[in-house]
């Protein structure tokens, strides 16, 4: 008879199990693990190194390398063989013994390292991912020392281009299925697969092993890369670049959304060689889009501006002294303020009225530390609340909708909530395109049971991978969309924990930021507005706004005492006591003459709702001065531009789409010497803040914002100053609804994430694994029109068309949609805008011909 032995003596004392944990012994230590956790989950809270390869704590258990067995011992009989700890569970009573106290573990493992080195390489000196590769130091640990394998070894070309930013070594790959299963489950792009059987078991896509199909075509592909154990997969713009131990890592914040997300910059002599995915639970987890982790090189791009430039009596920019290009700039914006300058002539030749006043058009991009100095310079310096961050098409209702929900609100709706949520509504926001960060955590929490929602024309991708309701509606009707929600989508808006997201786009719209005010109103739904780029919500509760201040504070006699106080100024008189302009306005005023000058940030005229009126605005003004980082459209019209320094050169804070502080530290000194250099010239650029505040100085007034540690301690200080009343969201008076009688479509558009924006300079490999443009339309607008799939048809706006190949699409009827801005082959880009379309709008298509050239 076999008697089962008596448990350890020790156990008599230990307290009873939690709830819902069970009690187990790893490596004759007494453990409680929640129920269902994974064994190499629990041996890594005790301490336990169990070496392994396929596991991921993000993804789903595969048991594909088998490095990580151990000895299992359940109800006094061991297992017959070692079992993998990363699919294996706790369970009552389990004694489990890994390789620091078995010798069949560990012999077990030593087997399972020799299996996988038989056919990999010695590629280790010129392998991108040797001095930090998981393979090369369990080897070294859970290895033998000699190998008995002596046949010839498999071999493949190399690399393989799987797509323009990734390359596969395919006989470097252990088949652990992180990349494929990442893809499946995490960004929901199958196109990278495990192929063939058996000994020639390969990683690639149907294109590669078939010659047809789709290639890796992903905004999540990098994070392939950097899963990968083996260095199987490798990135085309960083391979065989540098070697681990030649730089120097610091921690950072993505600059390219409205994320926050976590990153780690690798540097050395001067220059980023590649961006990493930090590791950050509450906001990105492990993951970033392609777009943060490969347009880094703006910042050593040749067009960047390394010193300061004014406009020469010959009509051209010159490189200049900060010391004169300061005292240029601020003389003539005195003079603007105050309309000391030449007076301009009237139809008769006779002087008018001279010109008066500065709007500034700080741009989205900014910390939250130079958004609160373009602020503070607007009201103190140039006396004028004519302030808008806003660099895109916005509205009245938009700020509105801000100063209701927004500014000066802090933490709000954050991504646990989303991964919590019972259901999420999307409105005027395409995630995927967007928000990608925010679109991983929908993904997420669709397949643990959220409902998602989504506003919209058509199945995108995002609504296809979040497993989403696509809520149909014309563009420009989305507000009586909101009205009318079926039942069941207004029942779980209505459930705790429902979120209402909304994009940017509302603004485009008239009546739906009050349509999304009034929906969270009458449901109990939480919303959370999520801009595109990283610098929005900082600049709302920083007051880079007409009708807001600092801390979300409304442009009244009270907010405009508390500031003055703060800001040592003699009184709210020193301050300008009505709302500014915003945006449209301000281009508006300086086309007309009403305004003397403009101060402008970081816009692409391109990204305006009215780029011709924005190049008419800067033509007409008596003075441009442009605070920039690499040559742009605005500076051709600047008479003084000041450099600036990205992201890398400084330090500073991104406050999210959560209301989330991000703050970073200084990547590489722009001091000058070797780390401050960009293509052999001394960069020495500053900080926003810094710029301006020596600029006020010239003008006798002081902004205390020379350092961005200084700036932030002091908005830290001022607070939050939300009113305890604030009014409804208004929506407009009367409808500017379009009809179409006259034969023409509704247009409908958004973003694409990868469409040649100002930093994607110089990243070739990036772009050619941009989505391609195209025409979607319905089945029956086609057949109407007389256009068939693939067929290249003609957008045609009041200022121009659009040429792209057509796709048949789940559209409403006489609806078109297309990308916002188009990337051009000569480096130039098309944009709606610049047509004249806009989002709801009248548009027409033309028929052409079909891609082999024949008629549509």
């Amino acid at each position: 008879m076999t008697q089962a032995p008596e448990k350890p003596s020790e156990q008599d004392d230990l307290p009873p199990v939690p709830h819902g944990h069970v009690r187990l012994t790893i490596d004759d230590r007494v453990v409680d693990a929640p129920q269902g956790e994974l064994l190499i989950r629990t041996c890594e809270r005790l301490g336990i190194v169990v070496p392994r390869f396929c596991d991921h704590p993000l993804l789903d258990p595969a048991g594909a390398c088998r490095q990580c067995l151990v000895e299992v011992e359940m109800g006094g009989r061991k297992m017959p063989k070692p079992q993998a700890s990363c699919t294996m569970t706790v369970a009552q009573d389990m004694v489990v013994n890994t390789q620091m106290t078995s010798a069949v573990a560990d012999k077990a493992q030593q087997g399972v390292m020799e299996l996988l080195l038989i056919n990999h390489p010695l590629d280790c000196p010129i392998c991108d991912k040797g001095g930090e590769c998981p393979l090369q130091n369990q080897a070294m640990s859970s290895g033998r020392a000699d190998s008995r394998f002596v046949e010839e070894k498999r071999t493949f070309a190399k690399p393989l281009p799987i797509s323009d930013e990734v390359l596969l070594d395919r006989e470097r790959c252990v088949l652990c299925q992180r990349c494929t299963r990442f893809s499946r489950q995490i960004a929901g792009d199958q196109f990278i697969e495990l192929l063939e059987r058996g000994a020639h078991q390969q990683i690639g896509t149907e294109e590669t092993a078939f010659g047809e199909g789709e290639d890796f075509q992903s905004y999540f592909s990098g994070n392939t890369i950097q899963i990968c154990p083996v260095g199987a997969l490798t990135s085309a713009s960083y391979r065989f670049r540098s070697r681990p131990f030649d730089l120097v890592s610091t921690p950072g914040v993505s600059e390219h959304d409205s994320s926050g997300a976590s990153v780690r910059r690798d540097w050395r002599r001067g220059a980023v060689t590649r961006v990493l995915a930090g590791e950050d639970p509450d906001v990105n987890e492990e993951w970033i889009d392609d777009k943060t982790r490969f347009a880094f090189r703006y910042a050593q791009s040749a067009t960047r501006i390394t010193r300061p430039l004014v406009r020469g009596d010959d009509g051209e920019l010159h490189e200049t002294s900060w010391t004169d290009a300061l005292e240029r700039a601020a003389a003539s914006l005195l003079a603007a303020r105050d309309g000391t300058g030449p007076a301009p002539l009237d139809a008769d030749g006779e002087p008018g009225e001279p010109k008066r006043g500065v709007g500034v058009l700080p741009g989205g991009r900014l910390t939250i530390e130079d958004a609160y100095a373009y602020a503070k310079f607007a009201r103190v310096a140039l006396q004028t609340n004519d302030i808008d961050a806003r660099a895109r098409a916005h509205s009245g209702e938009e700020l509105d909708f801000l100063a209701a929900h927004v500014a000066g609100t802090g933490l709000g709706v954050t991504y646990a909530d989303l991964e919590s949520a019972p259901a999420v509504l999307t409105v005027a926001l395409e995630v995927e395109e967007e928000a990608p960060v925010v679109f991983l955590r929908l993904r997420k929490a669709a397949r643990t049971g959220t409902a998602v929602h989504h506003l919209g024309q058509w199945s995108s991708p995002a609504v296809v991978k979040t497993g989403g309701r696509l809520v149909r509606t014309a563009p420009g009707r989305e507000p009586e969309a909101l009205a009318t929600l079926p039942d069941d989508v207004a029942a779980a808006l209505a459930t705790p924990g429902a979120v209402v997201l909304v994009g940017e786009r509302a603004a485009e719209v008239p009546g739906l930021y009050a349509a999304v005010s009034d929906l969270v109103g009458r449901t109990g739904a939480r919303v959370a507005w999520v801009p595109r780029r990283a610098g929005e919500r900082g600049a709302v509760d920083a007051g880079a706004l007409p009708t807001l201040l600092p801390g979300g504070r409304p442009v009244d006699d009270v907010a405009r005492a508390q500031l003055a106080s703060s800001w040592g100024l003699a009184d709210e008189a020193a301050l300008p006591a009505t709302p500014g302009r915003d945006g449209a306005a301000i281009l508006r005023a300086a086309a007309s003459g009403e305004l003397a000058g403009l101060v402008v940030g970081g816009v692409e005229l391109t990204d305006l709702p009215d780029p011709v009126l924005a190049r008419a605005a800067l033509r007409e003004a008596d003075v441009v001065v442009s605070l920039e980082q690499v040559a742009s459209e605005v500076t051709q019209y600047a008479d003084v531009v000041l450099p600036v320094a990205p992201v890398v050169n400084k330090s500073g804070t991104f406050r999210n789409w959560e209301g989330r502080d991000r703050r970073f530290a200084t990547t590489i000194d722009p001091s000058g010497g070797s780390s401050g250099r960009v293509g052999g010239t001394a960069a020495i650029t500053l900080p926003d803040c810094r710029v301006l505040d020596t600029l006020a100085v010239e003008m006798d007034v002081d902004l205390f914002t020379q350092t961005p540690e200084v700036a932030a301690a002091e908005l830290g200080r001022l607070g939050a100053g939300r009113p305890t009343e604030i009014g409804p969201v208004r929506g407009p008076e009367g409808s500017g609804d379009v009809d179409g009688t006259d034969g023409s479509l509704r247009l409908a558009s958004w973003r694409q994430l990868l469409d040649g924006g100002a930093l994607l300079i110089d990243e070739p490999e990036l772009a050619g694994t941009a989505r391609p443009p195209k025409i979607r339309i319905s089945t029956v607008t086609a057949r109407r029109l007389g256009l068939v799939e693939d067929a290249v048809a003609g957008l045609e706006g009041p200022r121009g068309s659009l040429h792209l190949p057509v796709e048949l699409a789940d559209l409403p009827d006489d609806v078109v949609w297309a990308p916002a801005r188009v990337p051009q082959a000569d480096g130039g880009v098309v944009t709606l805008a610049g047509l004249g379309l806009t989002h709801g709008g009248p548009a027409r298509l033309i028929g052409g011909t079909t891609t082999d050239g024949s008629s549509a």
